[in-house]
This record gives C-alpha cells, structure tokens and sequence, in this order.
C-alpha cells in the first residue's frame, strides 16, 4: 500500500516547492485522477504513468543464507511529478523528482541499516520506463524481463544483486480498479502486487558476502491524491503463510484516533486468486509497543478463520529522516497463530500527519 513513501513524500514535496519557489516550473497542469473503471494494460502498466502526479514501485523480502542466517530487505522507487511544462526545454529541466530507498536487516548481527538518494531526472540520472524495461535511481535499479525483475543495490554498509521470479500471478488491489483510500473523488490510487516472487541472488554487509533465497512481495501504486484530511496515516501488513495464501491489509488511521472505513486488504488463496477484504472483514489489535510505535499485532480474519500475532524481526527497524521530514517504522516481521509466515510491517503517521 504505502511504505517508508510517506517520508519519501514529504522529502520530494519539499524540494518540488523549492525548485518552483525559484523558477523551475510554471503553468498549470490537471493531473489524471485514479478512477473507478481504469482498465489496465500489462506489460505497459507496471512502469511510468507520468500523467499521475505520485508514483512508487515498492519491493520487500526474507531472505536466508545457506547456514540459516536471516535477512530482510527493502528496495523502494520513488516517482514525484513536478511539472509536465517546465520552464526549461533543457534535459535538466524538473519535471519529476526521484527518490530511492534501501534498506537492510540482519537478523543474526542485529543491525538495521539504510540508505536513501534523491535525484531529478536529468539526462539519465534517475527514471522509470517501459521502453528500457527497468526504474533506477543511480546505480541502484529494478531490471524487468518479461515478469522476471532483479534488484540491484550498492550502499557504503551494504550491497545486495537479487533476481525475483512469480511464484504466483499480480493480482490488483481493490476494487473496480482502484484502491479507494477515503470518501471523495480521485481519492484512491491504482495498485498492483506481486503477492509471493521467488528470491535467489547475494547479499554483501559487513565485509561478508551471503548467497541468499526466499521470497519477496512487490507493491505498485500510481495517483493523485489519496488520503483526507483527517487521516494521519495507517499501519500495513504484506503476509506470506506457509499453507501458500498470501495477505495484505492496512488500516486508515484518522487523526482522532478512529479507524477510517475505507481501510482494506486482499485474501489471495492458493491457486492466486484474490478475495477483497473490507474493514469490517478484519481486526488489527495492539499488543506492545516500542517507544512510540505499536510493533506487535494480533491480526483476525474471522471469515477465513485466521488468527496471527505479527512480530518483528528486530525491535528497532526505524528509519529516521536524512533530508528533513519525519521518521517512520518499516520492518521484516513474522507471523504465528493458526499458520505461520513472514513479511513486512509499515507504520507512518505517528511523528505528523500524512499528506498524499
């Protein structure tokens, strides 16, 4: 659904003001609004949609060596239309914004590190495109080929070269095309997932290189606008149980503490299909926090006959802001209850309110 992209927002949002406070964009632009009845086209849809204002291509995983030793990653791409009439004809011109994020956790040493870049895209320098089959920012990059995609990232305290395969078809999110986030028109986002990628590939920390495999969920989403006003931000939870069904669901957290309605998820059972799920087909219950963050879950899905606890891997997968904006938590995470699983944990909101 949304991930560290909250912080990544509020980092591009910042520097698109900038860039227009000084000239860098002017005139008016409508902005294409994520609608009900949108009919998809794939391969086409799973890259650039630069007729909508935000965009992110989000990749989170477990992973594990050959001795057993546990990794979770992050690789999220972060796209932020500016202006599609810049002022400037030149290829430095900002008409969109780029931001990049990795992150890397390691079980067994207990170490949660991450790194993060910010680029406009130049002649080159950062993008998406479905002619070049790939989004980069730099050096780091998700290279598709056919429904194959491979990661590929370089930090100063780690490195990771990882190659995904379906394990089971995308699915979209929603309903009638659209993810609706809120009460309102456009207020919604299109959103596709690959619910369970098959990972093999290396990971490189701490002066050792790890030959790793396991699996991977990879989040879509293009829009507009999404949240209202009163919301604050939400809490989302990629599940991948060992009986081969796969979950996702967030909670809409209103700024009086009330749970939004149009907070969902997906059931997708073992043959692939998706089954949406409401906010009244779920429950999301605290049950220990770690200073401001609630890191353990009891999740319900009476309907399905499912009950999990939710806990992370490592208690401090925070990442705080390196550019301005607030932090947020994002972690790897396991599930236990009537089946077990891992998967990824995000919570925004709880340093200041979302804007999207």
């Amino acid at each position: 659904m949304v991930t560290g992209k909250f912080r990544h927002l509020v980092i591009l949002l910042a520097t698109a003001a900038a860039v227009a406070a000084t000239g860098g964009a002017t005139g008016e632009f409508a902005w294409r609004e994520a609608l009900p009845g949108y009919r998809y086209e794939f391969p086409r849809d799973h890259f650039e949609h630069p007729e909508y204002r935000t965009e992110w291509w989000y990749y989170t995983g477990n992973v594990t060596d050959a001795g057993g030793r546990r990794f979770g990653f992050e690789l999220v791409f972060f796209r932020q239309g500016e202006s599609a009439k810049p002022d400037s004809a030149s290829a430095w011109a900002v008409r969109e914004l780029y931001l990049a994020h990795a992150a890397l956790t390691d079980a067994a040493g207990k170490h949660f590190r991450y790194d993060e870049r910010l680029n406009r895209g130049g002649p080159g320098v950062a993008g998406a495109s479905f002619a070049q089959q790939r989004i980069w920012n730099g050096n780091w990059q998700a290279k598709w080929n056919g429904e194959q995609q491979t990661l590929e990232a370089v930090t100063d305290q780690f490195r990771f070269h990882l190659v995904l395969d379906p394990l089971k078809p995308f699915v979209i999110q929603g309903e009638n095309g659209v993810s609706q986030k809120a009460a309102g028109k456009g207020r919604a986002s299109h959103y596709v997932s690959y619910p369970l990628l098959g990972v093999k590939g290396t990971i490189a920390t701490g002066g050792d290189s790890h030959a790793v495999s396991g699996t991977a969920w990879m989040d879509h989403e293009w829009f507009t606008e999404q949240l209202a006003a009163n919301e604050s931000g939400w809490d989302w939870f990629s599940i991948q149980l060992d009986n081969k069904t796969e979950v996702m669901l967030f909670e809409l957290r209103r700024k009086d503490g009330t749970i939004d309605p149009y907070s969902s998820g997906t059931y997708i059972d073992a043959q692939g299909a998706a089954h949406h799920l409401r906010s009244t087909d779920f429950t999301l219950d605290r049950l220990r926090m770690w200073g401001k963050y609630p890191i353990e879950w009891r999740i319900r899905i009476p309907r399905l006959n499912v009950e999990l606890t939710c806990r992370p891997v490592l208690e401090n997968q925070e990442l705080k802001a390196q550019h301005g904006g607030p932090g947020y938590w994002e972690g790897a995470v396991d599930y236990s209850g009537t089946q077990k699983g891992v998967g990824y944990l995000e919570m925004t909101g709880y340093d200041a309110p979302v804007r999207l």
